[in-house]
């Protein structure tokens, strides 16, 4: 590990020397971060200094956005459990990145930012691009602070690992005041690698839990959420077969089960399955494990009766904080799920066949039928075309999406496998399928990437395009174009049916996009097109985009523009 270039000691017996910077590097080191996310600032170079003597063993990757950086970083988290790290300058670059600080925080990912702040003597004087972080990011992180002394550099930087996964995981954002990451000081000791801390349920928990479950009659299990891992999936698995329970996956964390599997019953968010929504409510109990039942989870808090939901609830999550926030349970539960999935694959039913045996193959066979696809207007049939990617991608590809209509066709045809294969902000926030894929293509170049995104949600990160290039990372982007905010559009058109103002769009030829950062480009307008135009963007050996040219009449994979407008204007009364 090379030593900073710092002042020498008068005295041979000196302790040595460091400075603020080197120690954020040696503790990014120490907590195992191998690659950072950034846009440039001056406020931070001594941090890029010590960075370039550690290339071997961080990758440093620059972006053309900060939000991009952010977003990118929140992806890390989201895949591997550990925090993701973006360095970002004071001002411009924290507000940039504070979208990626809120997706972290709504959908508890382990994050850290760090932000290059101004020096200490010019703070409260509105000195240049000065924000107070500590106010800025209260309500969007779970730790915010600032290093004022280099010596507490390693102290720092342990807590915020350590907050950022433990409990709720999610983001922590400290300042660095450029002369602190300058300054010269004595070297001190790091602390230890992090350590995730997490809850187990107890004997009692556990034993209440099979007691519920014994006596129910229509039980439905709900999972999701974050903290899941390949083996606290396997027994998850292992448990609803044991148990011949249907399984139903919280909003964006459809990677949790293999959706082949025939206990799986679909997927629960925006644009669920009637049948699977009815059967929820017909449930006598539901086991939610994971998911803190959010708004889009329970469909805007309509699926579930708050405070007490008729049925019984059992509510496992990670966060004390967030049992009884909304739906009071009947049994809560604060664990991590790999500790409580442990204990609930050795668990073994009673009878061999118990009330609600056939439920599971029930639900999954009404999961099977919801994922045809149904015609829609045009010759670009889009369910088509994402059984067309199910078809043609390895099951451990990676697909990534913002926000948008055109991402609840991935969400209702699309088979996800493997776990950790999708990525997406339940926090609806659009720009982040682009970023995500190219944050998951650096870290498995040997996996499929794609990223979905419609034309609005493209265009927010589409300029990261330039970074996919300079890394070589071979990400598939592809491009739904219907010439407007289509999610917006249809809330246009159901509030105020036929006054279409401020949701249109004027695009490029995203092909001829792509092409012009030396990217494979192709256009589609046909379903038939589609297949020889990814076989032709997967060979293609670099970055590649398919736009995808859709009308806009076709809003849903289960409604047109007009017939939202007719929803409209009859909710209207006229």
């Amino acid at each position: 590990m090379s030593q900073p270039n710092v002042p020498a000691s008068d005295s041979a017996s000196a302790a040595p020397r460091t400075t603020g910077a080197r120690l954020v590097v040696d503790a990014l080191l120490t907590h195992g971060v191998e690659r950072v996310f950034c846009v440039p600032g001056e406020s931070f170079l001594a941090v890029l200094d010590s960075l370039h003597d550690e290339t071997e063993h961080i990758q440093t990757i620059v972006c053309r956005h900060e939000a991009a950086a952010a977003n990118m970083a929140e992806a890390v988290g989201k895949l591997t459990g550990r925090p993701g790290v973006a360095i970002v300058t004071r001002g411009p670059g924290a507000t940039h990145a504070s979208i990626g600080v809120h997706t972290a925080y709504q959908d508890s990912t382990p994050m850290i930012l760090l932000i290059g702040q101004c020096a200490r003597d010019h703070l409260d004087r509105e000195a240049f691009q000065e924000i107070d972080y500590r106010r800025m990011f209260g309500q969007m992180a779970k730790w915010v602070a600032q290093i004022d002394d280099p010596k507490r550099v390693p102290e720092y930087l342990s807590h915020a690992f350590h907050t950022a996964t433990s409990g709720r995981p999610g983001p922590v954002v400290l300042a660095l005041p450029e002369d602190m990451l300058s300054e010269a000081c004595e070297h001190v000791a790091g602390a230890p690698a992090f350590q995730r801390v997490a809850a187990s349920p107890s004997a009692a928990q556990i034993g209440k839990l099979r007691e519920l479950l014994e006596g129910a009659q229509r039980p439905m299990v709900i999972a999701g959420g974050s903290g899941w891992t390949p083996d606290a999936c396997a027994d998850l698995q292992r448990f609803v077969e044991n148990w011949q329970l249907p399984v139903g996956l919280a909003f964006r964390f459809q990677d949790t089960l293999d959706n082949e599997h025939p206990n799986y019953a679909g997927d629960i968010g925006l644009g669920i399955n009637p049948a699977l929504a009815q059967r929820i409510r017909d449930a006598d109990l539901l086991l939610v494990i994971g998911p803190r039942l959010g708004e889009a989870t329970t469909n805007g808090y309509t699926l579930f009766d708050i405070p007490k939901t008729k049925q019984t609830l059992i509510h496992v999550h990670q966060g004390a904080e967030e049992l009884g926030r909304v739906y009071s349970a009947d049994l809560p539960i604060v664990s991590g799920m790999p500790e409580v999935a442990a204990m609930l694959c050795t668990l073994k039913p009673s009878a061999d066949r118990p009330a609600w045996t056939g439920a599971a193959e029930d639900a999954h066979r009404a999961y099977l039928d919801w994922r045809r696809p149904r015609q829609i207007p045009g010759d670009l049939q889009m369910g088509e075309v994402i059984e067309q990617l199910r078809a043609h991608l390895p099951h451990d590809a990676i697909l990534t999406n913002g926000a948008g209509n055109y991402a609840t066709w991935l969400h209702r045809h699309f088979s996800y496998r493997h776990y950790r294969s999708q990525l997406a902000p339940t926090s609806g926030a659009m720009g982040y399928g682009v970023p995500a894929a190219i944050a998951a293509k650096s870290m498995y170049p040997d996996r499929k990437v794609v990223a979905l995104a419609g034309d609005g949600c493209f265009m927010m990160s589409a300029q990261e395009l330039a970074t996919a290039m300079q890394y070589d990372l071979h990400v598939l982007f592809i491009v739904v174009n219907n010439g407007h905010f289509g999610t917006i559009r249809m809330h246009q058109e159901r509030h105020y049916p036929g006054r279409v103002h401020g949701t249109g769009l004027t695009n490029p030829d995203f092909a001829a996009f792509a092409r012009s950062f030396g990217a494979h480009g192709e256009t589609v307008e046909r379903t038939d097109e589609f297949l020889p135009a990814l076989k032709r963007a997967m060979q293609a050996n670099r970055a590649a985009v398919i736009e995808i040219r859709m009308p806009q009449e076709a809003s849903t994979p289960g409604a047109t523009l007009e017939q939202i407008r007719e929803q409209g204007r009859k909710m209207r009364g006229e």
